[in-house]
């Protein structure tokens, strides 16, 4: 080839240029029949999802939009410019379809970048732009953060109808393969469906095409940071029943763990929409919040009931025999001594007699009895009154200590089988919120 032929397709590439945009008008549409509607091509790749705004309920996207149609203005005829079959332009300089995302959340309200468009021959265009969009989206987060999201593009002409703007979508579904993945957010699909709607400003048809971007969120984060901090917290509140009344610590536990649980529930509420739908995870956090509410009030009604002092009445019949020996039996609580399989002593028994009788005496007592009833007249001094009476009063005062003493163990003994009730039957309830929060999240 001669060094004068190179420059050849650059000259034919001007004067195709210069032909074509002699007598163009890029304001008009590009029909020789105005009463025909132009056929416009839609395509959306999606890139890369940048954010998802739950508390805004704004979703942040990158996408490549691809549109196509024919401009009757702008074809020629190849071997009369050196074969050449395509041209790029820049986008500015033909007529573009005013293609907008109908559900734009952006505050600037920005449109496409401002690329260059592909010119064939036979006058097809294909104008690709790549576009960083934002748009509004309706956040449900009752399952958080077990949820998944179904947020719509809907892309259309702002100002021609149907009759003159034909847009339709190039495939059922948004194109995935350059795809980036997101670490919150894992895309299940992107079908694309093509709607006319008639709109109560006017009577024509306006056609859309509507990419519903299927998501579902990634709840391994969520899972560690914010639900199993929860569960391990709120299977401390049941220990605070475990722990000795003299300690001092049962109510400080309880208090403890509901101010750990109310600074999850506000971490929760930070991020989450202000909506009427509470979420999955915050109902979990409100039904553990009651129940170490309960436990709480609960263990400082049993304290109580531990430090009854020697004043208090004695148990009452029906507690001694569904606390003191029905319930401690199934809750394994028992004495020094003793144990869950040893038989225990009724209760209301011989032991229980000695607030009544003299069977709360000391072993020496009956034997000092039997002494002075049985001693000789000669050989002791128990005859005098004054000495009978001191040993009455001792004797009767160390009854009634006795006494005392018992009733008060009893009521400790309430208070300690009721503690263990109470554990377990809280160990339960936190058991099978935590599995019903798993369980409906499935």
């Amino acid at each position: 080839v001669s060094p004068g032929c190179r420059g050849a397709p650059g000259r034919f590439a001007y004067k195709l240029l210069h032909d074509l945009f002699a007598n163009y008008s890029s304001a008009l549409r590009p029909v020789e029949d105005t009463d025909r509607a132009l056929n416009v091509t839609l395509k959306v790749t999606l890139a890369q999802i940048i954010d998802m705004d739950e508390r805004n309920q704004v979703l942040t996207s990158y996408l490549w939009v691809r549109q196509t149609w024919l401009d009757a203005h702008l074809t020629w005829d190849k071997d009369e410019y050196g074969g050449i079959d395509s041209i790029r332009i820049p986008s500015s300089y033909v007529w573009r379809p005013d293609i907008i995302l109908y559900n734009n959340a952006d505050e600037h309200f920005g449109g496409s970048m401002e690329t260059n468009v592909v010119l064939r021959s036979d006058g097809h265009i294909m104008w690709d732009s790549p576009a960083i969009t934002k748009s509004s989206c309706k956040v449900d987060v009752s399952y958080f953060p077990f949820d998944g999201q179904q947020c719509r593009l809907t892309f259309g002409s702002w100002t021609y109808n149907g009759n003159q703007i034909d847009l339709r979508n190039q495939l059922d579904t948004g194109d995935l393969t350059d795809f980036v993945e997101n670490v919150e957010w894992e895309v299940l699909g992107m079908p694309a469906t093509r709607n006319v709607i008639t709109y109560g400003c006017c009577s024509e048809p306006y056609p859309d095409v509507t990419y519903t971007l299927l998501l579902r969120r990634r709840a391994s984060f969520y899972i560690f940071n914010l639900l199993l901090p929860c569960i391990m917290v709120s299977f401390l509140a049941p220990l605070g029943f475990y722990l000795p009344a003299d300690s001092g610590e049962k109510v400080s536990l309880g208090v403890t763990v509901l101010l750990a649980l109310t600074v999850f529930q506000l971490l929760v509420a930070e991020s989450m929409p202000p909506s009427e739908s509470v979420p999955l995870i915050g109902k979990y956090y409100i039904a553990t919040m009651t129940m170490i509410t309960a436990s709480t009030a609960l263990t400082i009604f049993i304290m109580n009931v531990h430090h009854c002092g020697p004043g208090a009445r004695p148990v009452p019949p029906w507690a001694r025999r569904l606390i003191l020996h029905h319930m401690a039996r199934l809750c394994c609580v028992y004495e020094v001594g003793e144990s869950c399989k040893s038989p225990q002593r009724a209760p209301g028994g011989r032991a229980a007699a000695g607030d009544a009788g003299g069977a709360g005496e000391s072993p020496g007592e009956g034997q000092v009895g039997t002494e002075v009833r049985g001693c000789p007249w000669d050989h002791c001094l128990c005859h005098h009154d004054a000495l009978l009476r001191n040993v009455g009063y001792i004797a009767g005062c160390f009854r009634r200590h006795r006494a005392n003493q018992r009733r008060t163990g009893e009521w400790k003994k309430v208070a300690k089988v009721m503690d263990r009730f109470f554990m377990w039957v809280f160990f339960l309830m936190v058991f099978l919120m935590s599995v019903l929060v798993l369980g409906n999240a499935a």
